[in-house]
């Protein structure tokens, strides 16, 4: 396997988008004469390996872990593991977050990989197609326990072609962020919070609880300046003061999922536009440019609109984004908010999910060590590490209390039902929206760049867009 080394910052990741609105200084350590980018490999891992131990190389900042708070409980879980037996020393790796992805691609490229990288989502990892060891082998060999984990969770991890690259440890589901002062204000019934109930309007109607209902209640609760809600001929979309919808933090690829899973790569690893994804953009862009009912790009970058950070505002009716919203970026929100289940389309929900994991290089040379870290982390470490991070336990017996600690650290005196939010793991988008592409930096790009011009431009033909999307794909999987 040949990787290049990186030469852009490779997550994209809406996560570490919305943590760089705010975040702490972050850690990079370099030693003696260690450039920046190989910072990595120089790094004091809290002790020197000792002769008679296997050293485990444990490399985080490609996900959450590399901000100052988080590094002492993970030096901590270092020094309780090395403490607990005498046969491995496991060495800790912290970097830049901005950094990292040059830095691991470099460390594999010149054979210096790490052994365990992690926490990491699945941008990063498809960002190293082929990195990753296959774990099935270790998973029997040690007759490793998986009845803690939902098994949709384990299958969601095994990658055609690659195998059980990781398993589960933090998930962060996405459902709808309901700001109920707004819908008081509008006179309007809240949406459901049980997956396939109707929403049922002011009258006592029902209806389904899908796309179609959203874009109706979506465009009620979008009002401009004088108060002209967007159904009114009076409205005046260049004086807009409060949105019904948007997808928070979200790419092309994420705001699509909502029409259903999908991929920009066939069965063949050619280039594709799902039917479905299609209509997801067509849906999209009128939203925005000409039904109203969502922030285009220069009103979603304004500061009435939090700078992107839309739901915080205040003046988003309903947002659709993840767990980890809750708890990275709802500080300056002000009111009654509460969730809600995701809208179905064609009779199909999808809540697309966001998880993290640690994986093992296929590179290293010591897999059973690896492993046997890894399932420290999975397993001993866990509730201490997911806390750190921030993300709900995959473990179903950590589960309990857990949204209790976030509502009573994040948002005292609300209600907020979090069923919601553990039901929509029922619904998660396999394949991945951030699942893997051929030449998946460039390919990225290219993406952005379309993501760009339809998020700016008003009046682009959305087909023509799509095709040339299409090719512009096609061009760089050649290129892989």
């Amino acid at each position: 396997m040949r990787i290049e080394p990186l030469t852009r910052l490779a997550s994209g990741d809406a996560r570490a988008t919305a943590k760089r609105r705010g975040s702490a200084a972050l850690r990079a350590i370099a030693v003696g004469g260690c450039t920046a980018l190989l910072a990595a490999a120089c790094l004091d891992g809290g002790g020197s390996a000792a002769s008679d131990r296997v050293e485990i190389r444990w490399f985080v900042g490609m996900g959450a872990g590399s901000d100052a708070p988080t590094i002492p409980a993970q030096e901590q879980i270092v020094e309780e593991f090395n403490a607990s037996q005498d046969e491995i020393e496991l060495v800790l790796e912290i970097v830049d977050a901005e950094q990292a992805p040059d830095i691991l691609s470099t460390q594999i490229a010149t054979g210096d990989a790490p052994d365990i990288v992690g926490p990491m989502g699945i941008r990063g990892r498809s960002t190293f197609p082929g990195a990753w060891l296959d774990l099935t082998p270790y998973i029997e060999k040690n007759d490793y326990d998986l009845s803690d984990f939902d098994p949709a969770l384990v299958d969601f991890y095994q990658i055609e072609e690659e195998g059980q690259i990781g398993l589960p440890f933090a998930v962060f589901p996405s459902f709808m962020y309901i700001n109920l002062d707004l819908f008081d204000e509008a006179g309007l019934p809240y949406p459901p919070q049980e997956y396939g109930a109707p929403y049922v309007d002011a009258e006592g109607n029902e209806r389904p609880w899908d796309i179609e209902t959203m874009t109706e209640l979506a465009m009620q609760l979008t009002v401009d300046a004088e108060g002209n809600d967007a159904t009114d001929p009076a409205f005046d979309p260049e004086n807009i003061v409060q949105f019904g919808f948007g997808n928070v933090f979200a790419d092309i690829r994420a705001q699509s999922a909502l029409f259903g899973a999908g991929s920009f790569v066939d069965a063949e690893g050619n280039a594709q536009i799902p039917e479905h994804w299609a209509e997801a953009q067509h849906w999209y862009y009128d939203g925005m440019w000409e039904d109203h009912f969502m922030p285009n790009g220069p009103y979603g970058d304004s500061d009435m609109m939090g700078a992107g950070s839309w739901f915080e505002s205040g003046n988003l009716a309903m947002g659709n984004t993840h767990l980890w919203y809750a708890t990275c970026c709802m500080a300056g929100f002000e009111g009654n908010w509460d969730t809600a289940a995701v809208p179905s389309y064609n009779g199909q929900t999808t809540a697309k999910l966001h998880a993290d994991t640690f994986s093992i290089t296929a590179d290293t040379e010591h897999p059973d060590e690896a492993f046997e870290v890894l399932t420290y982390l999975l397993g001993d470490a866990a509730e201490q590490l997911t806390a750190t991070y921030g993300g709900m336990p995959a473990r179903i017996s950590l589960q309990d209390g857990y949204f209790e600690r976030v509502g009573a650290e994040n948002f005292e005196g609300q209600d907020i039902n979090w069923d919601v939010a553990v039901d929509g793991m029922t619904y998660v988008d396999t394949p991945s929206h951030e699942g893997g592409m051929p030449n998946f930096l460039e390919a990225n790009a290219v993406i952005e760049e379309y993501g760009t011009r339809f998020a700016q431009e008003p009046g682009l033909d959305i087909d023509a867009e799509l095709e040339a999307l299409r090719e512009e794909l096609q061009v760089v999987f050649d290129a892989e």
